[in-house]
């Protein structure tokens, strides 16, 4: 069974499987959002898809919404709907089997203004959002220095005054125990505004980087206890350039990789680049995947602190006024699976690679082996062939 190609979907790993769910494709110069109903499992021994319904609340056809993982549960909040943006919650439970749907209503406090493609640090027990584009009512915007005005994109809605739509770099906290949201005070200087950054959680600090028309990448550090925010200036005299639409995930305690995304100039990239924390340097990595340029994709990490790169697009398509100004053809998005090894793998590991690597040659021998071995093994022999059909 292949998953269908897609770019701004939601992807998280549970255990050895990982989780796909909404996204869009580009048919025909026309943004299609695929359904909030079903849900796409990886098993990543096996390189195997099962597709799965959901029932329950199920969301309205979202785009540019923002996912994340807590305790088996996944939560998406805000995006676009068929109307315009929303700042309505969703949550699944992932480990029951019945993907059921539940709209999180009845919350304490003020949730954020309708936005999209703004991120989320999973800490502890809470989700803790940041940034993106979205619109706010006069009255809603209390300080310009924290909303950038996108000057032309104010209208007159009904009998309700004067919209402004722009970025943020506002940080709200969501608790689902209580179902409460509250938006911490935080000191320091803050991040510009932005939209379409990324963002990664290390212990008790919370990471973003990009999503600004900038030469090179800037990247910025919350801290989740202290609530106070700190610019980290590189100290590498070579530095990633800036884009937007990108990924950043924990490599180690302290280390984050950054891929692909669009950059300034409407390039897609393919580069890889490690950051460390404490050092502030930046170095860029070597992969396989150099040929396979992506934006708006996810990754996760995963087994041995890989990285798992699904799905994006290879193609960037601009529009304006609803008139595609560049065309992206439906199969410049993606589906396969990108695994980046950032660490030396065990002797374990190893020899599962091998033995699945030349499953015709010691097929017969593993057949002498524990019925757990075996099956791990035929996982890996699945994976290596679905792998090599691939290529």
């Amino acid at each position: 069974m292949e998953v269908p190609a897609r770019s701004d979907h939601t992807a998280v790993l549970f255990g050895n499987v990982l989780y796909v769910w909404g996204g869009c494709q580009y048919v025909n110069g026309e943004e299609v959002v695929l359904p909030s109903d079903e849900i796409w499992l990886y098993d990543m021994e096996s390189g195997l898809w099962t597709h799965r319904g959901m029932g329950g609340e199920v969301p309205p056809l979202l785009s540019q919404t923002c996912g994340s993982f807590l305790q088996g549960v996944l939560y998406v909040f805000g995006g676009c709907d068929s109307n315009s943006h929303t700042n309505q919650m969703y949550c699944v439970d992932l480990q029951d089997g019945k993907y059921t749907w539940k709209k999180v209503t009845g919350c304490v406090g003020t949730p954020p203004s309708p936005r999209d493609r703004h991120s989320c640090w999973v800490y502890k027990d809470r989700l803790i959002y940041f940034g993106g584009y979205g619109c706010k009512k006069v009255r809603e915007v209390n300080n310009f220095k924290s909303f950038t005005v996108v000057e032309t994109s104010w209208a007159v809605i009904g009998s309700e005054s004067f919209r402004f739509w722009g970025w943020n770099n506002e940080v709200y906290m969501f608790e689902p125990s209580s179902a409460t949201w509250t938006e911490p005070q935080t000191q320091g200087q803050p991040p510009e505004p932005r939209s379409s950054h990324a963002s990664a959680t290390l212990g008790n600090k919370g990471y973003i980087c990009g999503g600004l028309e900038t030469e090179t990448i800037d990247i910025h550090c919350l801290d989740l206890v202290s609530w106070t925010w700190s610019h980290m200036e590189p100290l590498s005299t070579s530095l990633p350039i800036g884009r937007s639409l990108h990924t950043l995930t924990p490599m180690s305690h302290n280390t984050l990789f950054l891929f692909g995304g669009l950059s300034t100039s409407g390039q897609v990239l393919s580069d890889g680049w490690e950051f460390n924390t404490v050092t502030g340097e930046w170095k860029e990595r070597q992969h396989p995947h150099k040929d396979k340029p992506r934006l708006w994709h996810s990754a996760v990490q995963g087994k041995d602190n890989d990285v798992v790169v699904f799905g994006g697009s290879s193609d960037y398509v601009v529009i304006m006024d609803s008139i595609t100004v560049l065309r992206c053809p439906s199969q410049s998005h993606c589906s396969d699976v990108l695994v980046f090894q950032t660490q030396p793998y065990s002797l374990s590991r190893l020899c599962e690679d091998c033995i699945g690597k030349h499953a015709s040659a010691l097929q017969e021998l593993a057949s002498c082996l524990p019925p757990r071995v075996q099956e791990t093994l035929h996982k890996r022999m699945s994976y290596f062939s679905t792998l090599t059909k691939q290529q």
